[in-house]
């Protein structure tokens, strides 16, 4: 009897541990929507493993920062981004789209167990590592091999990940261009007006942190 008993306290002893670290580990993980011209992603974001990174998004989700802006990188089998809000609606000089940013650079955050694998969410950067701000990607192809860091690149810091609405994102990045950036494999900022959507311009209708 005392040996049932030893084993059903040691059983549930595990069971509230296993609980207890489950939900810490969904304390460490925000639910995101991407509403676009498109359709809807549904993304969740890490803090736990990126949290200046998060933060930044999360603050820019906030100010409305993203809302009508173009997805103005399409780059099929590879990423489409957006984030420059010269694109709002449309509008601007689209010979400068991918060039800017937001007012605030954040530092480069890598975290060894994410990975710019399909459908994970990384920052856009100048050739420096610190230069990222508001410009953002979402890998529709398995980019680690080129985007994650190497002996020779610092890489790309991932952030989140597309959990529901990936044929949105692969519609958009099938959508037709003005021709191919030579800078194919590396979702940087600045790099000239190549890769840009035809009108009409797929958009970022708003971005909403729904939990």
């Amino acid at each position: 009897m005392y040996l049932l008993g030893g084993v059903a306290l040691l059983i549930i002893i595990v069971g509230v541990g296993v609980y207890l670290y489950v939900s810490g580990q969904q304390t460490n993980i925000m639910k995101g929507q991407i509403n676009t011209t498109q359709g809807v992603i549904q993304i969740e974001l890490y803090p736990g493993k990126a949290p200046k990174t998060v933060s930044n998004f999360v603050s820019l989700v906030n100010s409305h920062f993203y809302d009508n802006l173009v997805w103005h990188r399409i780059m099929k089998g590879f990423v489409i981004q957006t984030g420059d809000p010269t694109t709002k609606s449309g509008g601007g000089d689209n010979s400068t789209w991918g060039n800017n940013g937001s007012n605030q650079t954040i530092p480069l955050e890598i975290d060894s167990s994410l990975h710019n694998y399909a459908w994970y969410i990384a920052m856009a950067r100048k050739n420096e590592p610190n230069t990222a701000s508001s410009q953002f990607f979402i890998n529709l192809v398995d980019n680690s091999a080129s985007l994650d860091p190497t002996g020779s690149s610092q890489g790309y810091a991932v952030f989140g990940k597309v959990t529901s609405g990936m044929d949105v994102a692969l519609a958009i990045g099938n959508l037709p261009t003005n021709g191919e950036d030579p800078n194919t494999h590396r979702p940087l900022i600045g790099t000239g007006a190549a890769n840009e959507p035809l009108k009409p311009y797929p958009l970022v209708n708003s971005i909403t942190i729904t939990a």
